[in-house]
């Protein structure tokens, strides 16, 4: 009885997890600011490993400050995979 309750808990687990999937969330566009915007950079990170995070961090033009986190792909591209915005910058 105990080993079903426990395969029963894992199953209701793992199906509540596999609908917290990335894929359901939408992309993350780049902004003025980022580096990604306006395309990939010209130079390509060739010393990093694939999967590196990648920060970048700058005011946006209204003032707040941005700070992103890219992921290096297989094929040397980044990936914006975060972005938080935070208070205005001091006066």
């Amino acid at each position: 009885m105990t080993t079903m309750k426990a395969l029963l808990s894992a199953l209701l687990t793992a199906g509540l997890l596999a609908g917290c999937s990335s894929a359901d969330s939408p992309a993350l566009e780049p902004i003025p600011g980022s580096i990604t915007y306006g395309g990939q950079p010209r130079t390509k990170l060739t010393k990093s490993p694939v999967g590196s995070a990648v920060y970048n961090q700058f005011y946006n033009e209204s003032g707040q400050r941005v700070e992103e986190t890219y992921i290096l792909q297989p094929d040397r591209s980044l990936k914006l995979v975060r972005r938080e915005v935070g208070p205005d910058s001091p006066d």
